[in-house]
This record gives C-alpha cells, structure tokens and sequence, in this order.
C-alpha cells in the first residue's frame, strides 16, 4: 500500500521524520485551540484491521468474542480521553488500482498454500509471520464499530483520499493508519497504527514538513516523487529505468543507505535540481518520459489533490468558468487571490466551514454541508504546521510551498452552479435517444467517444463476441457483439457525489469525487481533453450505473456510505463486485470453494436488484464478479448473470421492499429472503426457530443442500458450537485449546463465515427482514470452538458430550437438526453419517474422475469431474442455478 519503498526509507534512513506523540496531550493542546469542538481522529480502518485483530488463533476461522472485546477496548481508550473517532472503510476498488489487488489477491494465494501446507506438516496454526486476517473481517468490523455506537462511513471510491479529504475539511486532529500516502496528501497530521500503545496512547507522527526538509522538496512536489517511485496508481516499473538514471548521476550517493533508499534521494534531487527549472513552463511530459503513460501519469498525480488543491506541475493554462451541478468549487489554492466561493451539496444545507488556503491570507469559503449545522472548521491547504501539533512547526515551511507559480496560474476561477452552460456542450440528447457506441477491449487506438448523461438516455453498447459460439455475452474478449443499455447515473447531476441525504450531509466529506469534478471540468471545456489532456490530470471515464432509479439509487447509497449495507450498492451503480481472499485448501478436491458455493445466492439478488434494467427480451445484463478461488488468475471478471425465482406473491419491487412501512410488508420480506436461498417451502419450519439461530439455520440448510460432502458429523460440529457458545464468556473461549489443527475444519470454519457476509448481502438486498445480529459471527460462531467440536465429533463422540453434558442445550440441538434435516430431504439430499459413506463416495463436488456431480443447466463439464475447480474465470458467462441440486 501506498509509495513503493517510502516506509522503509522513513524508518531506516529518515527516522527524524517519526516523532513519538501522545494522544492526550494532542487532544488537550487541540481543546485549548479550538474551544467546544471535540479533537476527531480520521481512521483508515482497513489499514487497523491486522492490528485490532489480537487474539491468538486466527486459523479456524476467527475468534470473534475476543476481536468484539477488543474492539470495545480500543473505542473505550479514546473515548476516555475526549476524542472521537470517525471509522472509513473501502467502498469499492477503483478501476485504476485494479491491478495491484489483482496482483495482491495472487500473492495472498500463495501464502494460503504455504499455510496449508504448515497445517498438513504440523497440525497446529503456522506463527504470527504467516498470519492472515480471518474472512469477512473487514465487513464485520464495520458492523461492530456500528453497535458500539461509532461513526463509520463507507467510501465511494478509495477510502484513503476521502479520509485525507476529511481530515483536511472537519480540522481533525490526525488521521490513524498505516498507509504511505497520507505522507503525500497535503491534510492533516498522519499517524501510525502499527506504533500505537494503547495503555498510554503514544504513538508515532509522520511529519511530511520534515520529510521534505530531508529530502529538499516542497510538499507540492510530494505527488510527483510518489508518482515516479510507484504506487497503486502507477506501477513500480513503469519508471524503473528513469530512477536508475537518476541514481548513476545523483553525486551524493550514501554508502551506508540501502539502495532503494539512495533511489528515492536521487530522484528527490532531480526533482529539486533539474525538474523545479521548468516547473510552470514545461508540461511534465516534456521533461519526464512519460511516453504512452502521461494520462496514467497524471491520473496518479491528480489522485493526491483533495478539495480546492492544484499542483504546480499541471502546466497552466488560462482559466474560464467551470460547471457543477449546484456546487461551486474553486481549483486553485492562491495566497493572493482569494474570495468567498460558496460550495454547496444541498439547497437547504448551511454549513459554512472557512477554507484557509494559504500562508499569508485566510479567508471563509462557505461550504453547505448540513441541513441545520452552523459550525465554522477552518480548512488547510498549504504547508503550514497544523496548529494542533506544534512538534512539526517549521516557522519557513510557509515559503518553501508555494502553491502555484507564474502569473497565469495566480486566477481565481469562480465554479458557476447554474446548470445552464452544460446544455452549451451537445453531451445529452432526447430522454428517448439511443445511440451505438463501440467499446473496445483489444490494444487498438480508441476513438474519442462522447458519452450521453440524460437522466432517461440510453445508448447501445457495442462489445465484441465470439462470432462462432452466438453467445450473447457481456464481455472483456475480444470478439463478442451485443447490444446493452446502460443508463447513466442521475444522481450524480442533481446532488453531489458523496452526499444523497440531507440529513447525513454533516457526516459525510464535501465534493470528495475527485473524478466527478474532472469530468465537469472536461464536459464543459471539451477542447481540454482534445488539445491538452494534462490541464486536468486524469482521464475520467462517464459514471453509468445499471440501474435508473433515481430514488431507489439514493436509499442503496445511503445504506452504502452509512456501512449499513454490503455489496448492495456496488451491484446497482456499477454492477462489478469483488471478494478477497478465503482460506481454501487448493488441493481439497472434495470441498468447492465458497465463490461457487453462494454464487446462486448471488444471482437470485442481482435478478433483485437489476429487475428494472431488463431489456426487451426480459434478460438483465450480466454482473462482474471478481472472486478469489483457486485457479482463477483474476485476468478478468466473472460474468454473471442474474437467475429468477420464485416468490409467493410474485416479485416484489424494491421500493415495496425499502420504502413502504407497512407492517405486512415484513412477511414479504422474508419470503424474498427465503427465496433467495431457494427455502420458499422451508417457512414454516424457520419461523418456529428462535434467535439468533434462525438466520444460522437458513444458512446450514443451504450448504447441506448444495455440498453433497458435508456429513452428519459437521452438522453435528456447526450446531453444537452455536449452542455451546450462547453460554461462554470471552475469557472462557479464550483458554479454550483445540488438540490440533485440522486442515478440513479450518476450511469449514471460513466456508461458514463467508456464509454469514453472503447473508449479510441478502438481508440488505431485500429491506431487512432479519435483525442484523442474529447473524453476526461473535453471536453464532467462534473458530476454536467450533473446531473443538469437529474434532470430537470427527472421533465420534456422543451429542451430550458435544454440548458439554448440558440437557437443555439437547432439546434445542434435536430440533435444530430436525429442521435442517427435513429441509434438507425436501430437496432429495438426505445428510449421512461419514461411516455410511464408501471408500468410492467423493460428493457432488467429487475428485478428479467422479461422474457424480449436478447437471441440467448446459454448463456443467460432465467430462471433468470437479466443474467448481475448472470453472474458467474471465469471460464466462453462468445464468443458470447451475449447482442446485435436482
């Protein structure tokens, strides 16, 4: 994450730049600043996971109750101290860092090998070295820090540039996490989490004043030298060559440095001695070899400017009016020129927050971020140490940022929110216009192509296919044809892009789309992006979503950005969902992966979700799905398209679902559920189960359906450790010491664990039938415990001694397994025993050879013997419930 080889250079030849702070201290010194306004820390809590994950065992799945306790504690700590913390998760990966989770996903494959392989060795959990977070932990997380009353936020794009947006814009005291590129962003103080000691709240500061000191450059030059080391935007080697070139030159090579470190002097210095010569003279790529990579290149020096900050490096040209809808906002960050630009999300909004810009003048820019709040944040953009912290304060670092250069540059450019120049440029047609545009996918020279943004517009998407097979296919190949309709998202026109509801305004950071205002920028300025695409930074793509709804769009973000909802939103605006890594044993033939196992799930909420972008032959189009599994290289997403159930009542529509409070509603609501794990004929028997087993049982009843290789004895081990739990106190699972570690259980443990966030998916989807924690894991599963149980029942122990000689656990045991078992013979799959089972009996998901697997659908590889391992990732396309069992 973040600048490649940054945070090795700050620690071993920089450490001056790491000043030890105290959180107390900082919030005492920032309360006497700035009476009556609470010091707030930013946290980026996808970098803090590793680290508030504590417990010991992480293999079996997750110890939940103790990650939930120390959850608690870390909220405690701070809260005692006077400061509020203000939780960012990531939303969604942006297209441009798809690459490096791609990459990332592939290598946390190979160190899932490894520790399977320790397993198989040494049956117990492999060392801290190896560790790997358990599944589902970071949509967990939210939900913990949720119901310990915190506010947690889910990004629209990378979290990192709204938390640095944030910090900047509500004056926190610092944002908390680990990540390199809070170095880079020109915000608020940044600190480690990896150095906090939460007795007594020290931690380290990284100064980026000090950095640059070190390393002879402004904080403005920061996103360049970020850019030419690599980060997630730019590829390491993408400049490779250039930085060596850098370092044979560089005079003041330092012997006792390493040579990375040597790298990042050498290209500091040529940014300082050679490059600062022509800064505000020269485009970029006119003194850096930027070749076919400069709109990527600016693109990755335009993701570092946060709200009313330009770069220096962006050769300027002279400045005209710019558009966005009902928001004003002003790119440029001048000492001397400033005036009061309004900058508002929302007509009744009327928080003003003062925007200082520079070192010498300071003046207000209103900002309408809430619909009833006053509250006046003064805001930060140059160099300047913030005051709160007076350990970084360097009285020149003032001087030695400036902001822009040459005369051009100093314009103010008043934003106009009249929605009236947009109809000057021709990029919408008729609410009924439909227009064929070629989108292509091979290494061709792409045409320039105006994209339509009329709330009602549709246009014909042209996408190559496979001109032999006549699939009609939505796909990255390079041979397919369809025609698509998107719809274009409306709600980016009428509000602004993180804020949809009034009443959440106030939570959420003002015009953070970075992309959104570029792509105002060039719609109503098209001769930028024809003449000279590097006055704006990146190429911005128009934003489509899959679905047209303007209102229905709104509560999906709402929930979205409130971390209310999982993949919810994703599936709605951009129809591209991913799922990380799972700890699945590659060389396990005989369980499938868990991708596979809920993918039906998935499809029956995308036929949910997407019920109103059918074309005219009812078919709705296909959802990217980018799944870790084993064998799947990740070149390209799964396509999937959505499959119809049934519903008594029919299908009901998401309005019906979300907005009406009807109190029948809510019968409708579980059906949708239920339908959705094809247990429509299983009501009765679910609705007698009590909390918080209801949901757990849905979920057993599903897999024992589907995996035909689960046995009576894991059925036995996930209902005993769900019982057995409801009666344990935290420091009791703690001691708690499985006699060893079984590969296949630890396999289990994950399976299940991805069951409860497909869960999650679902309940969201269809208005929340089911309270959301009769489904969170620290209620109904813990990894050691749950393997204490396989083990023994693995051994054959009796069911009293399972539920540790406890008669009334007994009674709810018998008939859970009595529902799940009669649920199950519905469907013709009758759950054995492991000694019923011959030497020959492999499952459904069989091994290598097994002719005994489902069929029906036209997709299964009836010659392969294990369809779930061979599914071909990339452009295949999978419509049919192609795993149910018939």
């Amino acid at each position: 994450m973040g600048v490649r080889g940054l945070q090795g250079f700050v620690g071993s030849t920089c450490p001056h730049i790491c000043t030890v702070v105290n959180f107390k201290e900082l919030a005492e010194h920032h309360r006497s600043k700035y009476p009556g306004c609470t010091p707030t820390i930013v946290v980026d809590a996808m970098c803090c996971l590793r680290y508030w994950y504590t417990p010991e065992s992480w293999i079996c799945g997750g110890q939940w109750r103790e990650y939930f306790s120390a959850l608690r504690d870390f909220v405690k700590t701070f809260t005692a101290a006077g400061i509020k913390l203000i939780f960012f998760f990531d939303g969604m990966v942006e297209q441009d860092k798809r690459d490096e989770w791609v990459k990332r996903r592939l290598k946390n494959n190979r160190e899932i090998s490894r520790i399977f392989h320790y397993i198989k060795s040494h049956k117990e959990q492999p060392g801290r070295n190896m560790f790997f977070i358990p599944s589902g932990l970071a949509v967990f997380t939210r939900f913990a820090l949720k119901t310990l009353g915190q506010e947690t936020l889910c990004s629209l794009q990378e979290a990192d540039y709204e938390v640095a947006s944030y910090g900047l814009q509500h004056n926190c005291l610092g944002i908390l996490g680990e990540d390199t590129d809070y170095l880079i962003y020109d915000t608020c103080p940044y600190f480690s989490i990896s150095e906090l000691c939460l007795e007594s709240l020290d931690t380290v500061m990284l100064c980026r004043e000090k950095l640059c000191e070190s390393l002879g450059l402004r904080v403005a030059d920061l996103p360049l030298l970020a850019c030419l080391l690599g980060n997630d935007i730019i590829p390491e080697g993408m400049f490779e060559s250039f930085r060596y070139k850098c370092l044979s030159s560089y005079t003041s090579v330092k012997e006792n440095f390493d040579k990375k470190g040597n790298i990042i002097l050498a290209v500091s210095d040529h940014i300082s001695k050679v490059l600062h010569l022509y800064q505000g003279e020269k485009k970029l790529e006119e003194i850096l070899p930027l070749g076919p990579n400069k709109a990527l290149f600016y693109k990755g020096m335009a993701s570092y400017l946060l709200p009313g900050q330009k770069s220096p490096w962006f050769f300027q040209k002279p400045k005209g009016v710019i558009t966005l809808d009902k928001q004003v906002i002003s790119m440029s960050s001048d000492a001397e020129s400033r005036e009061e630009v309004p900058m508002c999300s929302d007509p009744e909004s009327r928080q003003e927050v003062p925007m200082c810009t520079g070192a010498e003048s300071r003046q207000e820019v209103p900002m309408c971020t809430g619909p009833e709040s006053r509250r006046e944040v003064p805001m930060y953009t140059d160099s300047e140490p913030r005051p709160e912290v007076p350990m970084c304060s360097d009285p020149e670092s003032r001087q030695e940022v400036p902001v822009c250069t040459g005369p051009e540059s100093r314009q103010e450019v008043p934003m106009c929110s009249d929605p009236e120049p947009r109809q000057e440029v021709p990029m919408c047609t008729g609410p009924e216009s439909r227009q064929e545009v070629p989108m292509y996918t091979d290494s061709e020279p792409r045409q320039e192509v105006p994209m339509y943004t009329g709330p009602e517009s549709r246009q014909e998407v042209l996408i190559w296919t496979d001109p032999e097979s006549r699939q009609e296919i939505m796909c990255t190949g390079h041979e397919s044809k369809q025609e698509v309709s998107i719809c274009t998202d409306p709600i980016s026109k009428q509000e602004d892009s993180m804020c949809t509801h009034p009443e959440i305004n106030k939570k959420l950071p003002v015009a953070t789309d970075f992309e959104f205002k570029l792509e105002a920028l060039m719609r109503t300025n098209p001769e930028i992006k024809q003449e000279d695409p590097t006055n704006v930074g990146p190429e911005v793509k128009q934003q489509v979503t899959m679905v047209s709804d303007t209102e229905i769009l709104k509560v999906a973000r709402t929930h979205h950005v409130q971390a209310e909802s999982y993949l919810v939103y994703n599936i709605m605006s951009s129809g591209e969902i991913e799922c990380s890594n799972t700890l699945e044993d590659e060389l396990d033939q005989a369980l499938p992966s868990q991708a596979f196992i809920y993918r039906p799930i998935r499809q029956r909420v995308y036929s949910l979700l997407l019920e109103d972008c059918q074309d005219v032959t009812s078919t709705c189009p296909a959802v990217k799905e980018w799944f870790v599994y084993p064998g799947n290289p990740l070149r390209h997403p799964d396509l999937v398209r959505p499959l119809q159930m049934t519903i008594p009542g029919g299908m009901p529509s998401l309005k019906i679902l979300w907005l009406n409070e009807e109190p029948e509603i809510q019968v409708r609501r579980l059906d949708t559920l239920l339908a959705c794990f094809n247990l429509s004929s299983s009501r009765e028997e679910l609705q007698a189960v009590e909390s918080p087993f209801q949901a757990l049982c849905c979920l057993l009843i599903y897999l024992f359906v589907q995996v035909d290789t689960l046995c009576l004895e894991d059925l036995h081990a996930f209902i005993a450790q769900a019982l057995c739990l409801q009666g344990k106190s935290t420091s009791q699972l703690v001691n708690l010491q499985p006699d060893y570690i079984n590969p296949r259980a630890v396999q289990l443990g994950s399976l299940l664990v991805r069951g409860l966030t497909t869960l999650v998916l679902v309940n969201s989807a269809c208005g929340f039938p089911w309270k959301t924690s009769d489904f969170m894991p620290w209620n109904v599963f813990d990894g050691k415990l749950f393997h204490q149980k396989y083990l023994q029942s693995e051994k054959g122990y009796a069911v009293e001694v399972l539920l540790e000689q406890n008669r009334s656990r007994l009674t709810k045991f018998h008939n859970l397994k009595a529902i799940v078992c009669k649920a199950c013979m519905k469907e013709n799959r009758r759950i054995t025993g492991r000694a019923h089972w011959g030497s020959h009996h492999a499952g459904r998901w069989g091994r290598q050879g097994s002719s005994y697997h489902r069929t029906g659908s036209g997709y299964s590889r009836s010659s392969q013997g294990q369809p779930w391992r061979d599914q071909g990732p990339g452009s295949r396309q999978y419509e049919h419930d192609q795993w149910r069992r018939y």
